[in-house]
């Protein structure tokens, strides 16, 4: 017989009873491995939204609050330190002094909201002041300090046009106006002074009191008023608001946006001749230099009060206690007898603090 082994065919061997097969594949793995315990933790560095809320809220809290605090904790240091602070009538030398400064602030306040600098309200002041002289010299005393607020009305209407008409920076346009209005001023004068008598009324609303109030004072609160109601209770306010806010929207919504930019400088220069007014008639004379300085300061208390340098939100409440704000330190300085290098410091230190504040969330 033929052995299958040299034919090539395979032969299915028997199995026998009892006996196992031979094993022909690796058994599988029993267990699969274990995946990680844990995942990897995030950074722990990455700010959530809730910490970028907490800042904004701080940030929005400080910019609506910070120069009362200020405020408060400046009044209440220099009570402690001197004797001669809390007193009537170094309180109500504060307002008084202080009245003409607060008045320009006031309707300064309304320029920045709608998206404007006016640098002129100096000038303006100083013009306006050196007119009532004139007038009250020529004409009448209180014919001159009826046309100071006028004249100055006048001048911001000028201003306003360029601005709108000519399609210039609030910026630019008010700093070359202010150098128009300070030569026009030395003009009228001649570079002299212009004396008043103290007879006829014109010393009137620079000295005269109500009881122990300045009617400087009263006329700072009544014009303070009056421009709160018109930014928070009439519609030029909300225009104002939107315009500052944002410029091509309130075009594309039907705002005037030119005509609400020439009211915001009317009232700008009218709010400086009322100043202008007050000042003439507390000295008695009519200098063309007067105010040289009060616009800057102005501008100083509105941011120190946290509107916006970029427009669109501020509150006038806020722009006065800036102003009072700037009146204590200097008052205070003086009364401490510190050197006048740590006031000027100080106060330039709180209002970068300030322009920090109100750019620190501006979108970018």
């Amino acid at each position: 017989m033929t052995d299958p082994s040299e034919t090539g065919v395979s032969t299915v061997t028997e199995s026998t009873p009892g006996v196992a097969p031979p094993e022909t594949a690796p058994a599988p793995p029993e267990t699969a491995p274990a995946p990680p315990e844990t995942a990897p933790a995030p950074p722990e560095t990455a700010p959530g939204p809730r910490d970028e809320d907490r800042l904004g809220a701080l940030i929005a809290f400080l910019r609506q609050y910070a120069v009362l605090v200020l405020f408060v904790v400046v009044f209440a240091w220099l009570s402690l330190a001197s004797d001669a602070f809390l007193t009537v009538t170094n309180l109500m030398n504060i307002l008084n002094q202080n009245a003409p400064l607060a008045i320009v602030a006031v309707a300064g306040t309304l320029v920045i909201i709608g998206g404007g600098f006016d640098l002129s309200t100096g000038s303006m002041f100083g013009v306006a002041s050196v007119v009532a002289a004139y007038l009250a010299v020529n004409v009448n005393p209180l014919v001159g300090l009826a046309a100071a607020p006028l004249f100055g009305a006048a001048l911001g209407l000028v201003n306003g046009l360029v601005i709108t008409i000519l399609k210039v920076h609030s910026f630019l346009a008010t700093l070359a106006s202010s150098l128009v209005y300070s030569g026009a001023a030395l003009l009228i004068t001649g570079g002299f002074f212009i004396a008043v008598s103290s007879q006829g009324g014109f010393t009137v609303l620079g000295r005269d009191k109500i009881g122990p109030v300045n009617l400087a004072v009263l006329a700072f609160i009544a014009f303070a008023f009056a421009m709160w109601v018109v930014l928070n209770h009439t519609r030029l306010g909300r225009y104002i608001f939107a315009v500052g806010g944002n410029e091509e929207a309130a075009i594309l919504s039907g705002i005037r946006v030119g005509q609400v930019k020439i009211w915001t400088f009317v009232l700008s220069g009218l709010a400086a001749g009322t100043a202008g007014a007050i000042g003439v008639s507390r000295i008695a004379s009519g200098q063309p230099q007067a105010g040289e300085a009060i616009g800057l300061q102005a501008i100083a208390a509105i941011i120190l009060g946290g509107t916006s340098i970029y427009g669109g939100s501020g509150a006038i409440w806020r722009s006065i206690v800036g102003v009072y704000l700037l009146a204590l330190i200097g008052n205070g300085f003086n009364i401490l007898n510190v050197n006048p290098f740590y006031k000027d410091l100080t106060t330039g230190l709180i209002i970068v603090s300030a322009v920090a504040l109100s750019a620190a969330r501006r979108p970018r």
